[in-house]
């Protein structure tokens, strides 16, 4: 059970009001003169312009706000998009210009043949990273909900209809699951969020696997309602009786969701924490191109669903000016930025890790 809650109704009003904003996009930074875009750094200044990621929205908007404080003459300007249409913009074929950005953010990263398509080169870097939760409205319960790997994985794939089915019942004992439909919440873009997720159940199911495989969309089976961006699912869950979807950590914490505790691949039931996320990355090795993927961690402490998520930057920027900025910004982010991640509900980048970050940051040209 999500143990931080204590918000006062107003300021959960709040909080669901700027999760709504974030659909339409975070502006980091103030001005006397905005566009009709609501960018601009006054007359002497720079806007960086990126989009993607809703997974990062939270530590992004808290991220690009200090740092524009320090450095007023940037503004950072982050569309709000989903993995999938940040990756399009950042391509940039067949992209309105007004849509074209200086970076891109996904938690699927980008493949081969992404890549491939963007002449300048691409640096990937892994920026943060967290876990993503499962968070349920079931009215009146007030328990902690285990859901082993079959109960979630049935869940999503349709089989599993009620909440007070036997699988689920299994390992609730005596809990007073009501025979209530089960709704799942899903994305209705692409979505990174819902690739590590596939992903993980991709590792877990023989029957996904079979039907589905890992993915940025999934049409899916059974009683699924859609939402675009883990703040519009997070929403739909809070409102929903009966439902239960997949979001970042840092999403349920905003809104005090209860999520489930999940059986890992050691059979142990883990609560989703920071030190859990962490244990669950300390197994991944980074290769050359730092996309890394860990689908089914290992270890009795590791909890079960946790992704890296990357910044998109071209190698060969073409504006000088620009590609200084850009390195200035996210060294930034991967040094001082990492304290802002455990209050947010995401995780600091592992050492080794920024350092491999930092490294190919320096890439990023024309210097």
């Amino acid at each position: 059970m999500n143990t931080s809650r204590g918000y006062s109704l107003p300021v959960r009003a709040i909080v669901a009001m700027l999760l709504s904003a974030c659909l339409l996009g975070v502006v980091a930074g103030c001005s006397s003169k905005q566009g009709e875009d609501g960018e601009s750094a006054g007359s002497a200044g720079i806007v960086l312009k990126g989009a993607g990621s809703t997974f990062d929205s939270i530590l992004f908007k808290s991220w690009f706000t200090a740092y524009h404080h320090s450095h007023p003459n940037v503004v950072v300007s982050y569309a709000v998009v989903g993995s999938g249409e940040g990756v399009r913009r950042f391509i940039g074929q067949n992209v309105d210009e007004k849509d074209r950005v200086d970076f891109g953010a996904s938690d699927s990263a980008m493949s081969d043949g992404q890549i491939a398509q963007v002449s300048q080169g691409v640096v990937m870097i892994p920026i943060t990273a967290g876990g993503i939760v499962l968070a349920y409205n079931i009215p009146g319960y007030q328990g902690e909900l285990r859901l082993s790997r079959e109960a979630y994985a049935g869940i999503f794939l349709g089989e599993i209809k009620n909440w007070n089915d036997p699988r689920i019942a299994r390992t609730n004992a005596g809990a007073k699951l009501p025979d209530l439909t089960i709704t799942t919440v899903v994305r209705q873009d692409s979505s990174g969020t819902t690739f590590a997720f596939t992903k993980h159940l991709d590792a877990i199911s023989l029957q996904f696997r079979g039907h589905y495989g890992p993915a940025t969309f999934i049409n899916w089976p059974g009683n699924a309602m859609r939402a675009p961006g883990n703040e519009g699912v997070a929403a739909r869950i809070q409102q929903s009786a009966g439902s239960i979807g997949y979001i970042e950590y840092g999403f349920s914490r905003q809104l005090d969701l209860p999520i489930a505790t999940l059986e890992n691949r050691d059979g142990k039931f883990v609560k989703p924490t920071e030190p859990a996320f962490v244990a669950g990355l300390a197994s991944a090795e980074l290769p050359e191109n730092l996309r890394a993927f860990v689908p089914d961690p290992v270890g009795p402490n590791s909890y079960p669903i946790v992704t890296y998520s990357w910044v998109l930057l071209r190698s060969n920027n073409g504006d000088a000016a620009k590609a200084a900025m850009l390195r200035d910004l996210f060294r930034w982010c991967l040094q001082d930025g990492q304290q802002y991640s455990s209050g947010l509900g995401y995780i600091e980048l592992p050492a080794g890790v920024a350092v491999k970050s930092l490294a190919a940051l320096s890439s990023v040209g024309p210097q």
